[in-house]
C-alpha cells in the first residue's frame, strides 16, 4: 500500500509541475495550494476517524439510510463550505501583505470555495469507499483509511484546484 501511495504522490507532483506557469503568474494561487490540499486531507481524516470509531462500535451500516453516515458526510461538506472561503480570503490577505495580488479577492475566494466544495465531496466519497474496502477486506480502518484518504486528497486537491482555476480564472 505504501508503494502505491508513494506512486500516487508522484502523480500529484507531476500535476503540480504542469500547473507551475499559472501559479507563478498568480502568486495568490501558489499560497492556496498547500492549504487547500492540507485542508481537504484533514476533512477526510476527520470523517475517517469518525467512521472508524463507528465501525469499531458496530454502529456503522454502510447503507444509504444510515443517518450516522449521512450526518457525518454532511458535516464534512458543511465544514468545507465554511472553511474554504476563509482559506481563500487568508491566501489573498497573505499575498496582499507580502506583495501585489494579481487576482481580485472575490476571485480567490470563489476559487477556494469551488475547490473546497468539490474536495469535500471527493473526501467523503474516498473516505466511505476506503472504509468500506477496509471492512470488506478485514483490515483495521484506523490503519488503512487515513493514509489512503490523505494521499488521494493531496493528489486530487492539486487537480481540482487546477481545474477550478482554469474554469474561473482562465
Amino acid at each position: 500500500m505504501l508503494l502505491a501511495l508513494t506512486a500516487l504522490e508522484l502523480v500529484g507532483g507531476l500535476a503540480l509541475g504542469s500547473f507551475e506557469a499559472t501559479l507563478l503568474r498568480y502568486p495568490t494561487l501558489l499560497v492556496l495550494v498547500p492549504v487547500t490540499i492540507g485542508t481537504a486531507g484533514n476533512l477526510g481524516s476527520v470523517l475517517a476517524a469518525r467512521l472508524s470509531t463507528a465501525f469499531h462500535l458496530g454502529t456503522l451500516q454502510f447503507a444509504a439510510t444510515d443517518d450516522q453516515l449521512a450526518g457525518n458526510a454532511l458535516a464534512v461538506v458543511g465544514l468545507a463550505v465554511t472553511v474554504f472561503p476563509a482559506v481563500g480570503l487568508g491566501g489573498w490577505l497573505v499575498t496582499a501583505v507580502t506583495g501585489t495580488p494579481r487576482l481580485r479577492v472575490e476571485t480567490v475566494v470563489g476559487v477556494a470555495l469551488a475547490s473546497g466544495v468539490a474536495l469535500g465531496a471527493i473526501a467523503v466519497l474516498v473516505t466511505v469507499v476506503a472504509t468500506y474496502t477496509a471492512y470488506r477486506l478485514g483490515l483495521d480502518p484506523d490503519e488503512f483509511v487515513v493514509p489512503v484518504v490523505t494521499n488521494v486528497c493531496d493528489v486530487l486537491g492539486v487537480v481540482v484546484l487546477f481545474v477550478v482555476v482554469q474554469l474561473l480564472v482562465g
